[in-house]
């Protein structure tokens, strides 16, 4: 699968301050802006906000 611009890979970084981390794609047409999630942290064992780290 090529890469494209328009759909770039992006690393979701956890503030829980485990240092974990998801990676995926973003369509940059519907989210400009950094993403914001919320995710599993499996090193906090709970839920936690996750934020696009570039």
């Amino acid at each position: 699968m090529a890469r494209n611009e328009l759909r770039p890979v992006i690393r979701l970084r956890s503030t829980a301050g485990t240092g974990h981390t998801y990676v995926t794609t973003k369509n940059r047409r519907n989210d400009p802006d950094r993403m914001v999630l919320r995710k599993y942290d499996p090193i906090a064992r709970r839920h936690a906000t996750y934020r696009e780290d570039r």
